[in-house]
């Protein structure tokens, strides 16, 4: 589960988890004194306390007991720009695939490119985040997939035994990390290029290419029902723009929170007040749709001196 304040998810997630144990302790019971019911019959549905799956259920059926785990509260990409605290352990996350391959302790970094599915009801979306990504990171409606630049396999006490000559590329928790761009691809790219082109480079043209105008318009009907297919550079001069661009958008949107704001002009109630009221968000709109130069954040707060420029991306 997602939530703004760590606090608020472990109070969610402690109380989830002691009343799913509670409801597998009753259901135990009852069935010792001979109630033959189906969990799915027996169990208390209230969403407010717990949401069943399938899962879950199963797990109940066989007598299976959660325990809270600290290491599993995690900093999440919930929205474009959100992050928020989220619990993450699979018993309790429904859809986890790969996730814990991607992101398997809180101190495994990593960065990747969330892109829209070929479900999306919304337009294409790429975005890079270093943070656990939701499923519908785009929004509801907008289901997506996740392409980590590296994944991490858990290294047997054997296997690093038998192993020596890669024993050093074993991290302290026992994993170690998978380049997820192949040395083949890598040969391609540098055959057409230069041999001076690195892994790195290749995330970031793949990148600048996904935010090209350009190239959304002219793939726009294939985006919609495949994957995104990566067309090769004609020039070793457009391969080098792209990567200058794609690395100059992902330092943008994942750091964003630590990128200097641009100097709007913020129209805001000179006396004090609670910041939660001031900037709780509500529908947005534009104070002229003409000129769409200022804002209106909330019946608090209007920015003004958009510039032109920034209606261009999207």
């Amino acid at each position: 589960m997602y939530g703004f304040s760590n606090t608020e998810v472990q109070r969610n997630m402690h109380g989830a988890i002691d009343f799913y144990n509670s409801e597998v302790a009753r259901l135990q019971g009852s069935r010792s004194r001979g109630d033959a019911r189906a969990a799915a019959d027996f169990l208390d549905n209230d969403k407010s306390k717990f949401n069943w799956n399938r899962s879950t259920r199963s797990d109940a059926d066989r007598g299976r007991r959660y325990a809270w785990r600290p290491d599993a509260l995690r900093v999440g990409s919930y929205r474009p720009f959100t992050r928020q605290w989220v619990y993450f352990d699979r018993p309790l996350n429904d859809m986890v695939y790969q996730l814990e391959r991607i992101f398997p302790t809180p101190s495994h970094t990593n960065l990747g490119v969330w892109v829209s599915g070929t479900a999306a009801s919304s337009p294409f979306l790429a975005l890079a985040t270093e943070l656990l990504p939701n499923l519908v990171l785009g929004g509801a409606g907008n289901p997506g997939q996740y392409y980590p630049r590296w994944t991490y396999e858990k290294v047997t006490d054997v296997e690093q035994g038998s192993l020596l000559d890669s024993a050093g590329d074993v991290d302290e928790s026992g994993y170690r990390r998978v380049d997820n761009i192949t040395d083949g691809i890598l040969k391609l790219y540098q055959d057409k290029f230069g041999a001076q082109v690195s892994k790195d480079d290749i995330f970031y043209y793949v990148y600048g290419v996904l935010h090209s105008e350009q190239y959304r318009t002219t793939f726009a009907a294939d985006l919609k029902r495949m994957l995104p297919r990566i067309p090769l550079a004609a020039f070793t001069a457009d391969f080098e723009a792209f990567v200058e661009a794609g690395q100059k958008l992902a330092d943008l949107h994942v750091n964003y929170e630590s990128v200097e704001p641009y100097p709007l002009a913020e129209q805001a109630p000179l006396h004090t007040m609670d910041p939660w009221t001031t900037y709780r968000v509500e529908k947005m709109k534009w104070a002229d749709k003409t000129t769409k130069k200022a804002i209106i954040y909330n019946k608090h707060v209007t920015l003004g001196d958009i510039p032109a420029a920034a209606h261009r991306y999207m």
